[in-house]
């Protein structure tokens, strides 16, 4: 597919400095060595790359005043990172517009498929599925009895939808994913064993959600399991029981929440960060990789460490730490001084 430098600044809302008609097929770093295609400037450490890129067409910042002659045409915008973005989604959205229901597919009977949907080989949509409009379900994929899933929204081949998912419109749903699986409930004997508690809930997805590659969601012992619009999970995240996560929140990978957990809206929460069960993580909150969160936390609470606290306290904590060694010498010394003066 080729595009004028003309037509994607239509599509951008920018304007063309250089050559409207000249055209490209691909896109290319402005730091590479390909010639032909399109780049971008948003940041401004790699600037020096611009004079020599091979890039034809670069989008930049209206902001963005050369210091040497250009070679290349530019595109101006108002931000180059949010519009390289939303130029490569709608690439992407070409490239993976698949429609077609393949004969090698299960189809319930009961199902209702929408319009231009696609169902890849081999996957299987149970009793009384829904799938809205512009729906896509790659090959290999499970989707079970009386889930629905909005429209526009992608599952990639292999994942794992249990009975009575729940899934918004415009989702991406990654290879490995399973959503819906029994939560980690089970009720303790007096003869030390352990009674199954049925998870007889589910899991609600809303719109605009992304979740990454063999990341797992349980279902809810009673009620749903919530994942709030604009959610971003990374891979390999585990979301356990009535857990909910609130909108535009977003997590990195090996993150594992456990039940009942409660995260506020417009959250940041790294990688392998870990969450007793049970409590309450406030609105706009930061928490730093590794961070194991053992209480409830505020709204706009910046947090690190394990057991994770303020993020200003555990960096001069850390000053102590490095000096620890020589504290306790210092110590040790003070009481052999106090010791031979009591002889």
């Amino acid at each position: 597919m080729e595009f004028t430098a003309q037509k994607i600044a239509e599509l951008l809302g920018g304007r063309v400095e250089g050559n409207p008609d000249v055209t490209i097929d691909r896109v290319i770093k402005i730091d590479g060595d390909e010639t032909g295609g399109l780049s971008f400037l948003a940041n401004p450490k790699y600037e020096s790359f611009i004079y020599t890129t091979g890039a034809d067409v670069v989008i930049v910042g209206n902001d963005f005043s050369p210091e040497k002659e250009l070679t290349t045409t530019l595109i101006r915008v108002e931000e180059p990172y949010l519009a390289i973005a939303t130029l490569l989604d709608m690439y992407n959205k070409m490239k993976l517009d698949k429609t077609g229901i393949s004969e090698n597919a299960f189809i319930h009977e009961s199902a209702t498929i929408g319009e231009n949907a696609y169902v890849g080989d081999f996957a299987y949509i149970g009793k009384d599925v829904v799938l809205g409009d512009d729906v896509k379900i790659y090959p290999q994929t499970y989707i079970g009895d009386n889930s629905r899933l909005g429209e526009g929204s992608i599952v990639f081949a292999g994942v794992r939808l249990y009975h009575d998912t729940v899934i918004g419109k415009d989702c991406r749903i990654h290879s490995g994913v399973i959503i819906g699986s029994d939560g980690f409930g089970f009720a303790p004997t007096e003869n030390n064993e352990y009674v199954k508690v049925a998870q007889i809930g589910n899991v609600v997805i809303e719109d605009h959600v992304e979740i990454g590659s063999n990341t797992t969601i349980d279902r809810a012992t009673i009620g749903s399991t919530f994942i709030r619009k604009g959610v971003k999970l990374d891979n390999l995240i585990q979301v356990a029981h009535n857990v909910e996560i609130g909108e535009n929140t977003v997590i990195a990978a090996q993150a594992g929440i456990s039940g009942s957990v409660k995260i506020g809206r417009n959250c940041m929460i790294g990688g392998q960060v870990g969450f007793i069960g049970h409590i309450k993580i406030g609105n706009n909150v930061k928490i730093g990789a590794q961070a194991g969160v053992v209480a409830n936390v505020q709204d706009g609470e910046i947090i690190i460490g394990s057991p994770a606290i303020d993020r200003r306290q555990f960096i001069r904590s850390t000053i102590h730490f490095k000096n620890l060694h020589s504290i306790v010498e210092r110590l040790d010394n003070l009481e052999k001084k106090l010791g031979d003066s009591k002889v």
